[in-house]
């Protein structure tokens, strides 16, 4: 298990993969070079990146380069933050990333899987986080949880439409890694998973990609093939005994979700199988007729 002790893990050991690569075989950044927007000329409009808005600072992660390195340990304004991504599951996750002592939490890619998804580890104390669940499944921090904070998985055009001083992750990491080529590309269209999951459903794409969100406990996805495939969409629903408004961009295939106070919670875009692995009471959104 790549030297990790899951012995007393909170899932099935059995159910714990290695994904192929050993631990830290996948390189996770820390405090990386960041290039203002005019000097990312290598970004087109239609390139999918996560982008995170957090203390007055705009930052954007291409996922051609999270492909390849899938945690970024970084800091905004003095707050560090981990920016997290799993190519398998099409997810994109930040957290809050300090210690209970208030020191910096420091992530690293353990080469493991759960329900095919990237098993964080942090590098204190060697436990075992599941980037999907945000909690930890093993090792001395098993049990406690991550904070996450709201994550877009969106276009370059769209996200630097919002926000056009973003900042964007540079190609210059140190390590030698083709950040044009995506390896992922014919996994994300076909149907067949890579790894096993717990949960399975049938009736979707597996590939499906959905927003999700979760409230007290109520979980809800919202496919992008249920609205119109161009402009934005706006509704408001009511989950785990909420109000909150969902916004669709169909152009740029993303979407958000509001409190009843028009603050962003944090949500999931992902593949619809990875949602419904770790969702498996979850409603499926359909439009009203």
């Amino acid at each position: 298990m790549n030297g990790f002790d899951v012995s007393r893990a909170d899932v099935p050991a059995s159910e714990i993969r290695r994904g192929g690569p050993p631990r830290d075989g996948i390189p996770a950044l820390t405090d990386p070079e960041f290039l203002p927007p005019d000097q990312a000329g290598w970004l087109e409009d239609d390139d999918r990146v996560l982008g995170v808005h957090r203390n007055g600072i705009a930052k954007a992660y291409p996922l051609g380069i999270m492909n390849y390195h899938e945690i970024v340990n970084d800091v905004f304004a003095g707050e560090p933050i981990a920016v997290t991504y799993c190519p398998l599951c099409f997810a994109g996750l930040a957290f809050e990333a300090v210690e209970p002592d208030g020191t910096r939490l420091m992530l690293g890619v353990s080469g493991l899987l759960y329900n095919s998804d990237v098993l964080l580890y942090d590098r204190r104390t060697e436990s075992l986080w599941s980037q999907i669940g945000a909690t930890a499944i093993s090792g001395p921090r098993r049990g406690e949880t991550l904070e996450s904070v709201p994550t877009a998985n969106t276009t370059w055009g769209a996200w630097r439409k919002e926000h056009p001083d973003s900042l964007v992750l540079s190609r210059d990491t140190d390590y030698a890694r083709n950040y044009d080529r995506d390896p992922y590309a014919e996994y994300a269209e076909d149907e067949a998973l890579m790894f096993p999951v717990r949960f399975r459903t049938h009736g979707q794409h597996p590939k499906t990609p959905v927003l999700g969100a979760e409230i007290d406990g109520e979980a809800r996805a919202y496919p992008f093939t249920a609205f119109p495939a161009t402009g934005r969409h706006q509704f408001e629903d009511e989950l785990g005994g909420e109000r909150i408004t969902i916004l669709i961009d169909s152009d740029a295939q993303s979407g958000r979700v509001l409190d009843e106070q028009g603050e962003e919670i944090a949500s999931l875009i992902s593949f619809w199988f990875a949602w419904f692995a770790f969702h498996p009471e979850t409603d499926l959104y359909e439009p009203r007729q």
